[in-house]
């Protein structure tokens, strides 16, 4: 993915000015800022929630910017959300078709009719379904309501989710927001390994510093709707202007 020159204004509050960067196949890059910083409004305009006010972002050099929201997944591009975004009343495996549906070929009336071809493609769909539910062993949550799971097993329940559209670009919104620390260091091995299995690039937005720089190949830093720096882990955490923006030391 490229971004470039992104800007986006609420009235007049400058949420995004000009940010640019690149994303290479296959690297995790973490996405860091204060609050306010402009963070979750990037993810956005990349999920296509909102449309930038200037800038392009292109995905395998095709801009989504003429993309309507609900054919993001189809372009290959799966998110997870700060604020859970399950169907709580639906089990496990509801959840987790849900997110494939986008690789099916079925229609309104193909399903209605109960055609042969729709039956074979929602065997696929359930199969793919089981084997990530696998894979985040999830298998004895399966045929459980999500309400009534415990709140990381529901963050596992909405990564799944967004796996079974069978992503090539993940964005994780605060994926570790609520986890405990035995959580956290699972989540950090769970998120190298779906890059490393499944060959997913992956942009995560992330408070949890020790997560970010010890999962990412490179580090955005925003502040003021601005990057401020990019680059290394090590590199981006001894910057001046990260360090300001986080402690307010008055370096610049």
């Amino acid at each position: 993915m490229s971004v470039r020159d992104i800007s986006v204004s609420f009235g007049g509050i400058v949420a995004l000015d000009g940010v640019s960067f690149d994303i290479d196949d296959g690297l995790i890059v973490g996405l860091i800022g204060p609050n306010g910083a402009g963070k979750t409004t990037l993810f956005n305009c990349l999920s296509r929630l909102y449309t930038p006010s200037a800038g392009a972002i292109l995905f395998e050099g095709r801009s989504i910017l003429t993309c309507p929201a609900h054919q993001i997944a189809d372009l290959g591009i799966g998110r997870t959300f700060q604020n859970l975004a399950l169907f709580r009343n639906l089990s496990v495996l509801d959840n987790v078709n849900v997110g494939g549906h986008c690789r099916t070929r079925s229609d309104y009336f193909s399903d209605a009719l109960h055609l042969p071809w729709t039956r074979r493609g929602e065997a696929s769909l359930k199969s793919r379904s089981h084997e990530i539910i696998g894979y985040l062993d999830l298998e004895a949550h399966a045929e459980k309501r999500v309400a009534d799971l415990p709140f990381g097993t529901q963050k596992r329940v909405e990564l799944a989710r967004a796996l079974a559209s069978s992503p090539k670009l993940l964005l994780l919104d605060e994926p570790a927001c609520g986890l405990n620390h035995e959580e956290v260091e699972a989540l950090a091995a769970t998120i190298k390994q779906i890059r490393d299995d499944r060959a997913v690039t992956i942009l995560v937005v992330e408070h949890h510093m020790s997560l970010v720089m010890s999962i990412s190949d490179r580090v955005i830093a925003l502040n003021f709707g601005r990057k401020i720096a990019e680059g290394a882990p090590a590199q981006v955490q001894q910057d001046a202007h990260v360090i300001n923006a986080y402690l307010g030391t008055g370096q610049s």
